[in-house]
């Protein structure tokens, strides 16, 4: 599996050899010893998500409280999205910036994301299939939102789908009411990049 680090610190995007021949093919889609050797500390698996999207459908900014906050294991078995990474810890060198990385069912890479990030996705196709594997489990009073389409992000969401149709967002009305990033950092609603570093630290020792 090849590891290659993304522009924001606490994400990587992980791309599995496969092994194809007549009848189909073959791929480790999780290996939980590399990871811990990239991320500095065991990953331990609390939930299994799973969402089917349409093309156009953008689902995030998402987030958690630190701590615990949640660490993801985002991959697309079907489909294909434009998985999407936002640093969100007030008081990083990069904070409100993104990174991005398609993942699909071609190349089917995994995106992994520290506690303290931002999450988001485009799907681009219809029935794109996305698995999440979390760190901890649902807790609605924990978890929250920045709409994606925040000018301040500034996130450059793609205007076509897989197949070259043009894309029409559709967003859940959470997402939709979702408060920018200004206003959730001016509410204390976002983490701390010393608190969220701190944390990881401590999962280190």
């Amino acid at each position: 599996m090849k590891v290659r680090p993304l522009a924001i610190d606490g994400a990587w995007e992980l791309t599995p050899v496969q092994h194809g021949d007549a009848r189909g093919l073959f791929a480790e889609a999780f290996k939980a010893d590399l990871l811990a050797e990239v991320i500095g500390h065991r990953f331990d698996l609390a939930q299994v998500n799973l969402s089917v999207s349409a093309a156009g459908v953008l689902r995030g900014v998402h987030f958690a409280d630190v701590p615990p906050g949640q660490a993801k294991y985002v991959t697309c078995a079907s489909g294909a999205i434009l998985d999407v990474i936002v640093d969100i810890r007030v008081g990083s060198p990069t904070f409100g910036t993104y990174d991005t990385v398609l993942l699909d069912d071609a190349d089917r890479r995994a995106v992994y994301l520290a506690e303290g990030l931002g999450h988001a996705f485009c799907a681009l196709a219809d029935h794109s299939t996305v698995t999440y594997l979390c760190s901890t489990g649902y807790n609605p009073s924990a978890e929250h939102g920045i709409n994606p389409l925040d000018p301040a992000l500034g996130i450059e969401w793609p205007t076509l789908g897989r197949d070259g149709t043009p894309l029409t967002y559709e967003l859940s009305g959470k997402d939709t009411a979702a408060p920018s990033l200004a206003e959730a950092r001016d509410s204390g609603l976002l983490p701390s990049y010393d608190d969220v570093t701190a944390y990881l630290r401590s999962l280190a020792e």
